[in-house]
């Protein structure tokens, strides 16, 4: 009898510990539970970190998180409103809003990502084929002066709708009219990447190729006019330099000349006889030279010297 008793006793404790082992469980945090009975949800979701109680044996727990959860999608060939087809890559970030909901509609991650992938694809092309190529590349935050004057869309006093970041948030807004039923909150959409198709690569590539050519010939052309300005206005005011300097050096040499002549008249009317003594004696070296016959008259100054010296 005490025998069996002991094993009722040990029965006993190994039953609690089976039942606390599982009639107890640490959430994390991060993460949220749904418990479930026989299959079907009881209660509310678990949302608060810590240890919480379950019936053991009966009820199961069903782990979802609750952080941000990444959403990426497949490249996909979309035709925009202009007809130039290009490959859209897109990213979205969502997490699990209704961890309840989230297991009665979707069950697991992996099918809440094949549903987003269907919802915001579809949302991507519809958004694409309603707008041109240029507001699929361009920043939403693009002026008027910034795009290029050889785009359709860039004329004077008309600025684009939408841009790339306009189109990620139209179809944030359409696709979460349609998540929140399946627990889901969508964050955002991020277009990442926008590429042409092989056939349109290539004429994008020589128009961006002629579009460079035609601006450095643009901006050659403005060179070659501001530095035929620049050398005309330097050749303009080098003559003008020129011009005052010649003016002030004939103006200096002409006061000169007038005050070396003032001072000269001033020296020589002291004594004119000398002044035409040393004259004349300045021109004997010019008018006789070697082998040189002179006629000169009897009362010329010249032969008045000569005799004056030959009678001395």
């Amino acid at each position: 009898m005490k025998q069996i008793a002991q094993f009722f006793l040990v029965g006993l404790v190994l039953l609690a510990i089976v039942v606390v082992y599982d009639g107890f469980f640490i959430l994390e945090e991060g993460k949220q539970v749904v418990i479930t009975q026989f299959g079907a949800p009881v209660g509310e979701p678990v949302t608060e970190a810590g240890l919480h109680f379950k019936m053991p044996f009966v009820q199961q727990t069903e782990v979802f998180e609750k952080k941000i959860l990444i959403w990426d999608g497949e490249p996909n060939q979309i035709p925009t409103n202009d007809k130039t087809y290009v490959f859209i890559d897109v990213t979205a970030r969502w997490r699990i809003s209704n961890a309840l909901k989230f297991l009665q509609a979707v069950n697991n991650e992996a099918r809440a990502q094949s549903l987003l992938s269907d919802i915001i694809d579809g949302t991507i092309r519809d958004m694409v084929n309603k707008n041109d190529l240029i507001e699929i590349i361009r920043s939403s935050d693009w002026s008027i002066e910034t795009m290029s004057p050889t785009t359709e869309r860039a004329t004077i006093g008309v600025k684009p709708k939408n841009g790339r970041d306009g189109i990620s948030n139209q179809v944030r807004e359409i696709a979460s009219k349609v998540t929140p039923q399946y627990g889901i909150e969508l964050i955002d959409v991020i277009i990442k990447r926008v590429n042409y198709i092989d056939s349109v690569r290539l004429k994008v590539y020589d128009r961006m190729i002629s579009e460079r050519k035609r601006i450095a010939a643009e901006k050659r052309s403005t060179g070659e006019g501001q530095k035929a300005e620049i050398l005309g206005t330097v050749e303009r005011r080098l003559k003008e330099i020129i011009s005052t300097a010649n003016r002030e050096a004939v103006t200096i040499k002409g006061k000169a000349d007038a005050e070396a002549t003032r001072i000269y008249g001033a020296a020589y009317s002291q004594d004119p006889d000398f002044y035409g003594f040393q004259k004349t004696l300045e021109s004997y070296p010019t008018i006789v030279g070697n082998n040189t016959s002179l006629v000169l008259s009897s009362d010329s100054d010249l032969y008045r010297f000569l005799k004056s010296v030959e009678g001395n």
